[in-house]
């Protein structure tokens, strides 16, 4: 097990850039107030440079948009327009250029006046669709459930604390229960406040929270360079994982609110996307776990057992995770004056 830990940092330190948690999805949602019209509302992220990406709807021919109205916030560029077609939307072909190319995909839903919904999701391989004109409830379990999984898998700060917490964890007797429960402890808070956020009972300003998810990786690598192993953190890395996973709960539900989540199906969509952050978090552990069986095996052929050598490969990794993740927190910081 010590021997996975150790490879563990270093394949997870090396695949993370200093970037984090950047989901990239545009939305776009029509909503039905009159047999022909509906309210249009368009919501483009930012990219790298913090620049309006350069995607453009491609509404029918034969339908009339007015009243569009632009503003910028938290990164997110988002444009309202009334929208007038004689039959309404069914049968209409929906198409967002721009989508070659890039990361970005776009979450497309119509909300009818009847209260059913349509969803759909556009991406470079398919960046077009037609409106069916009848409610698609397996699409939108299918769609958010792709968006939970893809965040969280490429959410490196979140990335970072499961494979911070993996490795604490795992470093003593009982590890595979100790690792059960603390996944579990992370996965059962950050389910909870992601709930209460998206449902917007509980409200916090997300740019402290996003540099305090930042500094709970930076905690977590300074408690693995650090010699001793008789802190909280080793003896009850459940306590932490819960603990900071209620933060994490809160950044899953930012990502949610970009995309926004359907009224006719919220449940569904909250529950799915929900699922499919879990989902996401299985299969980073299972790889892991994987990974694991593999070492091992093949370091019984080799001379690789001296906790020494592990120790030195766990520090110098173990500081690298905590200064990437330090850039997080103080890039995240600066961002709550700007």
């Amino acid at each position: 097990m010590k021997h996975f830990l150790a490879c563990l940092f270093v394949i997870v330190f090396t695949s993370v850039s200093a970037s984090a948690d950047e989901y990239s999805s545009a939305y776009l949602e029509f909503k039905q107030t009159s047999a022909n019209d509906f309210k249009v509302l368009w919501k483009v992220p930012a990219n790298v440079s913090n620049k309006r990406q350069n995607l453009r709807v491609q509404f029918p021919a034969d339908s009339l948009l007015t009243n569009t109205r632009r503003v910028v916030v938290g990164g997110v560029f988002t444009e309202r327009s009334n929208f007038n077609r004689a039959g309404g939307l069914a049968g209409a072909n929906i198409e967002v250029t721009g989508l070659g190319g890039v990361s970005t995909d776009v979450l497309v839903r119509i909300e009818r006046l009847d209260g059913s919904s349509e969803t759909a999701r556009l991406q470079s391989a398919s960046s077009s669709f037609v409106v069916a004109g009848a409610p698609q409830f397996f699409d939108v379990v299918k769609t958010y459930v792709v968006f939970g999984i893809e965040h969280i898998l490429t959410g490196f700060d979140h990335l970072l604390f499961v494979a911070c917490l993996i490795f604490i964890a795992g470093a003593s007797g009982n590890q595979w229960q100790r690792l059960l429960l603390t996944i579990t402890g992370f996965t059962v808070a950050h389910s909870v406040t992601l709930t209460l956020a998206a449902l917007e009972w509980v409200r916090l300003p997300m740019p402290p929270i996003e540099a305090t998810i930042a500094l709970s990786v930076a905690f977590l690598a300074r408690e693995i360079i650090l010699e001793r192993r008789d802190t909280l953190t080793w003896r009850y890395p459940i306590v932490i994982s819960s603990s900071f996973g209620l933060l994490h709960g809160f950044g899953f539900a930012s990502a949610l609110s970009e995309i926004g989540l359907p009224k006719g199906e919220l449940a569904t969509a909250l529950l799915t996307f929900n699922i499919g952050v879990e989902i996401g978090q299985l299969l980073f552990v299972a790889c892991l776990i994987l990974f694991f069986t593999l070492v091992s095996q093949s370091l019984k052929h080799v001379k690789i057992t001296s906790d020494k050598m592990l120790r030195m490969i766990e520090r110098p990794v173990a500081l690298g995770v905590g200064s990437i993740a330090m850039f997080w927190t103080l890039e995240r910081i600066s961002g709550v004056w700007v």
